[in-house]
């Protein structure tokens, strides 16, 4: 694989890490210098984040959260926080930026690096406050202040993060970048479109921050609350039509008269003895460029012969602002030319992307994003969705870097959880967008945590799509608009669903902070289930619509993240509900995949993402193409479980022999069930743990020979069933695959509407042929573990950071100290292994206990034998 020497660097500063400690929280904890430049760059005018400023002290506002803050880098060490929900400054600190304890701060220099869930570890104000505001607007409308919360609450009435105010009396608009290098703010109060500029000076070593205004005719008198300041701080105004006036609890407040005419004043605030305004330019005009240079890469192309192939695009992770590149997200303009964004913020343009991509130029677009996991582009315009909301940016002056963030909506509430991201966002036929949120929380219930919106295609209104979901990741047919979901195993969750939303129904899941297994509404099932060891961290889908790529076009490509891979989802919709068949395309990605998107350009794949959660990826980012190179493929064109068995339909003739022998194919099936517990064992029909595998009675090839009818006694709807087949194409190698699918409803089978001779399916029961015996053996264990996605959560090296579960080296025969409700120490032997297998929630490893990726049970999901190999191979890890 293609690997810049940078890459190679932050893979070795990784790995240093990893050796020094196995417990850092936060990248200012690091002892090895990092390959990368600051995550805040100083010389850009502000980022976003979440602002935690409930525990500076006495005297402070008890509830000043801000979910979506925009914070601002004023020069001199000095910084402020814009709450765009409640128009206010909700902090002014001298110091450093914020604490780097968010999950993109914290990771971005220590890989693998992970902010525990819920609200207990938010980035605070890194320096002094000088002032403070609580959780109230910071502009309003009427005769009076009020100091309380005027959005409606949450579920949980202690959630903060409760949305935007009404846009009647409020809205945020646009963060403008100008010609100084600054930026302007730009939002409504009322009727009145305000203007402004926060800056800061320091004199005799003491900070001076000041706030410049120009606002437009309100109808009406304002009020600004200005906030509590930090002794011996003063504030000043310097305009008369501004009256001054504080009030017991000591907030100060300002009245604006700007009624009828437009109004321009500075508000100062800072230790001297007579605070003096500054003049500060209210311009427009854009900034000059910014990041002029480029950065050129290229493509290693396969040469494999195979039908499809990955070609490796070198990312511009060796650029001159020594960036940590981990791209989230693609989408393409018409042109061919892509936008990715990673999730620091970061938005870059690729051009030369197609053909043999020898010289591949990236432009550096657009920053200061709050972790970002999905872009996407209307009209030529590129749309960013942040835990901020959907910004529409804007490259006003043709230079080739945004000037303009535009929110376009963000009337949806957003909370401070550290699991509730910003998932993704798809363009829908109509204009619209839909977006996908987070939904584990660890501290309170928010409104629209692990939902799906649809935001309306002016922006001004949204409405939910579907809800219960534990991490949803999104894909949208670009003709039809069908919305698909993935969701992640876990509580809840028994095992991967891939959902088609309809009517805003519920999806299962329940946080932990709710009362066990009391759903809300019935359940909708899923269009199918993937077993946890197949793909045990779904993320987005992406429809290869009009694509150039064989019997793959028009197809759904479902994106699995803890073990690299992609999937061919094949639709079954000859009955009355819409079923579908899951079958592997590659393993071959070197990076944990999240996003894809087609190219307008050369009609081939690409898919992009980055490691920060479990994965067994080796490369934190990258980039690929999947092309198609005109070959014959031998993966299923269609796969239909019907009433007397399955119909497997391929696009090349196969080999008869190979076809019509029923040792070719291998079957089994089972459920699962949907508890409290992680994840779900698999459950034979009778109800007991495992699986039941099935003997096929008989098997048929069409009279293409592109199609065989596997004939299966006893055919009926289950959670799960896995076809397995080695067959041959004609006069060519053997290929060998699986599709895992849940068949609902069983269409008849009319064998010569289907291409067969007329004949009768033969579904006289057989025997089982005797399974080959599994290899109790170190290798046996050591592939198992590999296979089953083990080592994603559980390094072999000693270390735990970025892993969800304990080490294994040494775990055999070592004393385990045991947290929860089974506390004390237990000796790891054989026994103790076997259970941590069968019954993971039976003893939790202390500072493991409240991990929120758990371990499945994997009784009735591996054999005994299995079990075994695992054992010997974790005795070896010494």
């Amino acid at each position: 694989m293609i690997k810049s020497s940078i890459k190679q660097a932050s893979a070795l500063f990784t790995a240093l890490v990893l050796m020094w400690t196995a417990t850092s929280s936060s990248a200012a904890e690091a002892k090895v210098k990092s390959p990368w430049g600051d995550f805040v760059e100083k010389d850009f005018p502000f980022f976003s984040s979440v602002l935690e400023a409930r525990k500076i002290g006495e005297g402070w506002p008890a509830d000043n959260l801000t979910p979506r803050g925009i914070i601002l880098n004023l020069g001199n060490d000095c910084w402020a926080c814009f709450d765009t929900d409640l128009l206010r400054i909700s902090a002014f600190w001298q110091g450093a930026d914020v604490t780097s304890v968010a999950m993109s701060y914290g990771s971005y220099h220590l890989a693998g690096y992970k902010v525990p869930e819920g609200q207990k570890k938010l980035p605070e104000p890194n320096g002094t406050v000088w002032l403070a505001n609580g959780l109230y607007p910071g502009w309003q409308l009427g005769k009076d202040v009020s100091l309380s919360d005027p959005r409606p609450p949450a579920p949980d009435v202690k959630e903060l993060g409760r949305g935007p105010i009404d846009p009647q009396q409020g809205q945020f608009k646009a963060l403008r970048l100008v010609k100084d290098g600054g930026v302007m703010l730009e939002y409504t109060v009322g009727k009145a479109l305000v203007h402004e500029r926060v800056s800061a000076r320091v004199v005799g070593g003491k900070a001076m921050f000041q706030r410049s205004f120009r606002i437009s005719p309100a109808g009406q008198d304002l009020w600004l609350v200005v906030g509590r300041l930090k002794s011996p701080a003063i504030a000043a105004v310097d305009n008369g039509a501004v009256e001054w006036i504080t009030g017991t609890d000591g907030i100060i407040r300002l009245q604006v008269k700007t009624a009828s005419a437009p109004l321009s004043f500075h508000l100062v605030i800072g230790e001297a003895e007579n605070p003096k305004t500054w003049k500060v330019q209210m311009e427009q005009a854009p900034p000059s460029l910014r990041w002029p240079q480029t950065v050129t890469t290229k493509a290693r192309l396969s040469s494999s012969k195979e039908a499809y192939v990955l070609d490796e695009i070198a990312i511009p992770d060796e650029n001159p602002w020594k960036r940590n590149i981990r791209f989230a997200d693609i989408a393409f303009f018409t042109d061919g030319r892509a936008a990715l964004v990673t999730f620091d913020g970061d938005v870059w343009i690729a051009s030369g992307l197609g053909g043999d991509m020898k010289a591949v130029t990236w432009k550096r677009f657009a920053t200061g994003f709050h972790e970002p996991l999905g872009l996407a582009i209307r009209k030529d315009e590129v749309f960013v969705n942040d835990r901020n909301g959907l910004w529409r940016l804007v490259d006003s002056d043709l230079t080739g870097e945004a000037d303009i963030h535009e929110m376009f909506c963000n009337l949806y509430a957003q909370t401070a959880e550290t699991r509730e991201f910003a998932a993704g966002v798809k363009t829908a036929p109509d204009g619209s967008f839909v977006i996908s949120k987070g939904g584990q929380q660890g501290t309170t219930i928010g409104k629209y945590n692990g939902s799906v919106l649809r935001i309306a295609a002016d922006g001004k209104s949204f409405e939910v799509l579907g809800w219960g979901f534990r991490e949803p990741f999104i894909g949208i047919h670009p003709k039809t608009g069908m919305v698909t979901v993935s969701d992640q195993q876990g509580n809840y969750v028994p095992a991967t669903p891939i959902h088609i939303l309809k009517g805003n129904e519920y999806h299962g899941y329940l946080s932990g902070l709710l009362p066990k297994e009391k759903y809300p509404a019935p359940i909708a099932e899923p269009l199918t289930w993937i077993p946890h060891p197949v793909n045990s961290s779904a993320v987005g889908q992406v429809w290869l619509t009009d694509a150039k790529m064989g019997l793959l076009t028009d197809a759904m490509i479902h994106i699995g993240y803890n073990r690299p891979e992609l999937f061919l989802v094949r639709m079954n919709e000859r009955g009355s509900r819409p079923q579908a068949a899951v079958i592997s395309l590659t393993r071959d990605l070197g990076f944990a995949p999240i996003n894809g998107a087609v190219s307008p350009k050369d009609g081939q794949l690409y898919v992009t993402g980055m490691q920060i959660w479990g994965s067994t990826s080796t490369n934190i980012s990258g980039l690929m193409r999947v092309r198609y190179t005109g070959a014959p493929s031998p993966l299923p064109r269609e796969i239909v479980p019907m009433d007397k068995g399955i119909l497997l339909r391929f696009d090349v003739p196969l080999d008869a022999s190979q076809a019509t022998n029923l040792a070719s194919y291998s079957l089994e099936r089972w459920n699962y069930k949907r508890t409290a517990s992680y994840g779900s064992p698999h459950f034979k029909l009778d109800g007991s743990k495992g699986t039941d595998p099935i003997a096929p009675s008989s098997v048929y090839l069409a009279m293409d020979a592109k199609s065989v009818f596997i004939g299966v006694p006893d055919m009926k709807p289950v959670m799960q069933m896995r076809l397995g087949w080695g067959l041959a194409i004609q006069g060519r190698a053997t290929f060998a695959n699986n599709a895992y699918f849940t068949p609902y409803e069983l269409t008849p089978f009319n064998p010569v509407a289907e291409g067969f001779e007329a004949l009768t399916v033969d579904l006289t029961p057989r025997a089982m042929a005797a399974a080959e015996a599994t290899p109790v053996t170190v290798e046996e264990g050591a592939r198992l573990s590999e296979l089953m996605g083990c080592v994603a959560c559980h390094s072999t090296d000693g270390t735990t950071l970025g892993k969800v579960g304990p080490t294994w080296k040494g775990v055999f025969g070592s004393q385990r100290e045991i947290g929860g409700k089974n506390k004390g120490k237990v000796l790891a032997d054989e026994a103790y292994l076997r259970e941590s297998i069968k019954d993971p929630a039976a003893k939790f490893v202390k500072g493991f206990e409240k991990s929120d990726a758990g371990m499945p049970s994997y009784e009735g999901v591996i054999t005994d034998a299995q079990i075994e190999a695992l054992i010997l191979y974790l005795k070896t890890l010494k």
